[in-house]
Formats: C-alpha cells, sequence, structure tokens
C-alpha cells in the first residue's frame, strides 16, 4: 500500500487531506483513500456513474467520517484504479468485494449513490455477512422504473451542459428552481476543494461501459429484496430526473428494515443539497443497535 506512515499515524479528519493509497488484488490495484476513526465497522462508499474519487461531497465525507472510519474507492477501471470497468452491476459488486476482501474486513457499511447503490444491493445479495447497514442513495431495483433511460438523460444534459458551459451535475443531479441552482453551485464548488493529489477523470470506455451496466440493471427482472434482512437507509430528492423517486419509494417498501428519508425541491444529489441534514440522519441510522 501507498501513503504516508505519518498519515497513517496521524488519524486523518478531513477528506481534503486524505492521502491517495493503492491497495493490489484479483489482478487490480485499487485506489482509495481513508479517513476517520480506525476502529469499528468501517463504511464504505460506492461511486455514482462517471464519479472518481473526487466526485464525492467533502461535507457528507467528512460529516460521516467524525464517528466512523470511511473508504471510498475507484473500482476496477475507474479514475485511478487498473484494469477493464465492467459492462454489469453484478461484475462491478464483485470487484468490490475483492477490494474490500483486500483490506482484511470482515464486515462493512455500505453507502451506495446512484450507481454505487445498485451496487450494494447485489454485494448485500451474495455476500450477506459482509455487510451490517446499508445506506442506499439515489438509487432503485434491478428493473426500476425509467433507469433503463439513464443513457439518454444524461446524453442530453451533458449536450445542454456543453451549450451552457456548465458541469452536466448541474442539470442531472440539482433542480431548476433557484434552491436547486444554488446548492448545485455550491457542491460543484465544495469538488474543488481538493487540490493536491487529485484523482484522474473517468475514460470515456469506463464511462461507456457503466453506462451499459446500468442499462442492464434497468431491464432485468426485479429481485427478491425481501431477502436483505439489514437495516436500510433509503434517502433522495422528491425529483430525481435521473433514477426517478419512485424507485426509493420502491426500494424502502421491499426491504424487510428499511426507512426512507425525501428532501424537498431537491433531485438526484439531494443528499448532497441536504448534507446537514443527511448526515445526520445517516450518522443516527449507523449508531442504532
Amino acid at each position: 500500500m501507498s501513503g504516508t506512515q505519518e498519515a497513517r499515524d496521524d488519524v486523518v479528519t478531513s477528506y481534503k487531506n486524505a492521502p491517495n493509497r493503492t491497495v493490489t488484488a484479483g489482478g487490480v490495484t485499487f485506489a482509495y483513500r481513508e479517513l476517520g476513526p480506525r476502529s469499528g465497522v468501517p463504511v464504505i462508499f460506492l461511486n455514482h456513474l462517471a464519479g472518481v474519487l473526487d466526485n464525492w461531497d467533502p461535507r457528507v465525507v467528512d460529516g460521516i467520517a467524525a464517528k466512523h472510519r470511511v473508504i471510498t474507492f475507484d473500482n476496477r477501471g475507474v479514475g485511478a484504479s487498473t484494469g477493464s470497468t465492467p459492462r454489469t452491476i453484478q461484475e462491478m459488486a464483485k470487484d468490490a468485494v475483492t477490494f474490500i476482501r483486500a483490506l482484511g474486513f470482515e464486515q462493512v457499511d455500505l453507502h451506495g449513490f446512484s450507481m454505487g447503490g445498485m451496487v450494494a444491493q447485489v454485494i448485500v445479495q451474495d455476500e450477506p455477512q459482509l455487510v451490517r447497514k446499508l445506506i442506499l442513495s439515489g438509487t432503485g431495483p434491478a428493473g426500476g422504473e425509467g433507469i433503463k433511460d439513464v443513457t439518454r438523460l444524461s446524453n442530453i444534459d451533458t449536450v445542454r451542459a456543453l451549450f451552457t458551459l456548465q458541469d452536466p451535475k448541474q442539470f442531472l443531479f440539482f433542480t431548476r428552481t433557484a434552491n436547486g441552482r444554488r446548492a448545485g453551485k455550491e457542491f460543484l464548488a465544495r469538488l474543488k476543494e481538493r487540490t493536491q493529489g487529485r484523482d484522474k477523470a473517468i475514460a470515456l470506455g469506463a464511462y461507456r461501459s457503466q453506462l451499459k451496466a446500468i442499462h442492464r440493471w434497468g431491464e432485468e427482472r426485479p429481485q427478491d429484496l425481501s431477502v436483505i434482512h439489514q437495516p436500510v437507509l433509503v434517502a433522495n430528492g422528491e425529483s430525481d430526473r435521473m433514477v426517478p423517486t419512485k424507485n426509493s419509494h420502491d426500494l424502502a417498501r421491499r426491504v424487510p428494515n428499511g426507512e426512507l428519508v425525501i428532501y424537498p425541491d431537491a433531485g438526484h444529489g439531494g443528499i448532497f443539497q441536504f448534507h446537514r441534514e443527511f448526515v445526520k440522519t445517516a450518522l443516527e441510522f449507523l449508531a442504532r443497535q
């Protein structure tokens, strides 16, 4: 593993300063960052479409890392991780489990956002003993309503962003209301707070593979989510265009121990727009016996 000895000896409390590290397993060198306390069950963050280490909102990471060991990582073929990006959510889940086991963890909490929430659902079904609790934000179940339209929406909003010289996430993650526009600008500014040791952007081929995986997930037959017995916190904005909010209601209803939080006047990035509220709810959920 890489990373300085000092960073390992001193607990890192800020995502902005978390050193880049690597671990190699299954023929892949995974890039990751770690912060927060060293004891207790770690929270593994599973990223969204096109997301790399620098796409996590530092307020959400730091907020959860105030009480828990948090680990973010680039899955196979993404950002600074090696290998080729899988074209199915199931393969992504296997790679994520390889990474988690390479760090020596026997039990973890998962926070999956968007595509990461799809990966989290597969992990908890494939390896139930590995997962203690699940946070699923801005995501939906296999075969969920509108999920197969993500490619079309992503392409439309990428073009819109190019024409207006904006980041596509301003359109994809946030509503077009005054609150949504402001929240989007603030979120995008926070993503730039880290200036040293930034990650590589996703390669176009990897992005296309992820789009294929999400499209396939949207076309799959629904899974039996009653087999997920872990506590599940489901969160989203009320106006998610990417993964329609109906999917969050559906997820929370279909898992035996689900609870749902919906943020008003918010879209796909509701947990970033309402980061204070989300962190408070997530910490309370993770602390519950």
